[in-house]
């Protein structure tokens, strides 16, 4: 029996993304679903995807940003299927745009949804998680967790906040020898539409960023994305990447340590130069 087989999944932004290629590979591997999402036409698909698997699906349409609602659900969760055992906060979404050029209401909301979300969602069903047995709790970072960018200050700012609140409640549930584990993930560029979705400045080219993203940044495909965050899960890992270009930003930032905050900007504006001749060839 995997260590899913028959245990209470939950995960958040599970009507896209990462978070229904996690939904659809939990349904394959027997684990019985709680899938939250605030957009209900999508989460409707996902909950269809995985049902089709044989999966037995509770689905509830709620912002994570909601507090109130997310306690509600994570009763009515635990009261439906006795318990919760695994549970994935993979709600978010994206910002660029320098500070400057950037409103004020987009980077509150970047930091609500990827951070304060994240929190709600834990702080909320943590209370059943302690009980099981073999709880695992998996939150989001980003390579961009690891390192900051120019242009994305919200981002940044979010998943380095994702990453220490991973660390530190990791270490408080191992202190206390809750046998709840914390698995922190960094992906890199995944084929998700989290940019095309995403918030722009307005000084911002959204369609030349999307493009960009798509064709240059989202080389991992979503399933193959979901296996590595759940192998590295099951085996209670702190730190998961996924994608080759995670694991070579991971290096880098041992490597360089502060010092990458100079030879970033440096690397874009070589990138950049070179994208104006190719454009003008």
């Amino acid at each position: 029996m995997g260590c899913f087989e028959d245990k209470v999944a939950v995960i958040t932004g599970a009507g896209g993304g990462i978070g229904r290629a996690l939904a659809v590979e939990l349904a394959r591997r027997g684990a019985r679903l709680a899938l939250l999402d605030r957009d209900a036409v999508a989460l409707g698909e996902a909950s269809e995807l995985c049902e089709a698997q044989g999966a037995r699906v509770l689905a509830h349409v709620v912002d994570v940003t909601d507090w109130e609602a997310m306690q509600t659900v994570a009763t009515v969760i635990s009261s439906e299927f006795g318990g919760v055992d695994s549970l994935f906060a993979a709600a978010g979404i994206i910002h660029r745009g320098s500070l400057l050029d950037s409103d004020v209401a987009d980077v509150e909301r970047v930091m609500s949804v990827n951070w304060r979300g994240l929190m709600y969602t834990i702080k909320a069903h943590l209370p059943h998680l302690v009980e099981s047995t073999d709880g695992r709790i998996v939150t989001f970072s980003s390579a961009f967790g690891l390192i900051a960018t120019p242009k994305y200050t919200a981002y940044n700012s979010s998943k380095f906040a994702v990453r220490g609140f991973s660390e530190a409640l990791r270490q408080e549930l191992s202190a206390s020898r809750s046998g709840v584990s914390v698995t922190c993930v960094f992906p890199g560029g995944v084929r998700t539409s989290i940019v095309r979705n995403g918030l722009f400045a307005k000084t911002e080219n959204r369609d030349a960023v999307i493009r960009g993203f798509e064709k240059r940044v989202a080389r991992t495909d979503p399933d193959a994305a979901a296996k590595i965050i759940l192998s590295g899960a099951e085996r209670r890992r702190a730190r998961v990447f996924v994608g080759a270009d995670a694991r070579m930003v991971a290096v880098l930032a041992r490597l360089l340590g502060g010092h990458y905050q100079d030879v970033v900007p440096a690397v874009g504006r070589l990138f950049a130069r070179g994208r104006g001749r190719s454009d003008r060839r």
